[in-house]
């Protein structure tokens, strides 16, 4: 049997390894890229495998067309966001147009981050850390279970390959956001202890280490586009 890490793809075989998968314990972790022991799944068969991405039209070159309906239903539903969140998209189009190498387009979507960063209000402290992670466990979980699947959903429906391979990245950086989380609710502070920790600083990859992967295993940049995250004053 194979097992699958939904973050990296790293396969784990059991025949090669002589180890079932299910002895191992819950404290193992993905050799690549350091994935909680749940984020593995068995590997899918032939017939079960993910539909290819839309590609675009042979004879035009365009991709596939919108039905009206779709845009249809979109009409009207508009929703007004507060400043903290349209800081974090803004600073996360500046990071996808630094990949695509826009530094001006980047500067720009910089700016507008700061700006509403600057008026956004402060959140309301947690009363402890164990209140915090479970917030933000569930928040976690809400984008994996209904987030992700709609987003997917629209993005098929409008033949946009691109959103497709930002939900792609989305979905494997809060599976690796939640792989943390689930093993510092098992272990505490310790999983902190004598590591360094790493964050990819074009798709928020998070990782565990002396050093950063060589490659991200999410969006496959070198190892310098990672910054190293210092831990809380005392």
């Amino acid at each position: 049997m194979r097992y699958v890490c939904s973050i990296c793809g790293y396969v784990y075989d059991e025949e090669v390894e002589g180890t079932p998968f299910d002895d191992l314990p819950d404290t193992w972790t993905c050799p690549l890229c350091g994935a909680a022991k749940s984020t593995f799944g068995p590997e899918a068969s032939p017939e079960k495998a993910a539909p290819a991405e839309p590609r675009a039209s042979s004879a035009t070159g365009a991709p596939p067309s919108v039905p009206s309906s779709a845009a249809a239903t979109r009409d009207g539903d508009l929703t007004e966001l507060p400043a903290g969140v349209l800081a974090a998209i803004c600073s996360n189009l500046a990071r996808g147009c630094e990949k695509q190498y826009l530094p001006e387009e980047a500067a720009l979507y910089t700016e507008l981050a700061r700006w509403f960063g600057a008026h956004a209000p402060e959140p309301e402290a947690p009363a402890d850390d164990g209140e915090a992670l479970d917030a933000v466990a569930m928040l976690m979980a809400d984008d994996l279970e209904r987030g992700y699947p709609a987003l997917q959903a629209d993005a098929e429906a409008a033949g946009d390959r691109g959103t497709q391979r930002v939900r792609v990245w989305g979905e494997k950086v809060t599976r690796t956001l939640a792989s943390l989380a689930e093993r510092y609710r098992r272990e505490g502070p310790a999983i902190l202890a004598g590591t360094r920790i790493w964050v990819c600083s074009v798709c928020g990859f998070t990782y565990l280490g002396d050093r950063p992967p060589a490659l991200c295993p999410v969006c496959k940049v070198p190892d310098w586009k990672f910054d190293e995250i210092g831990g809380r004053a005392a």
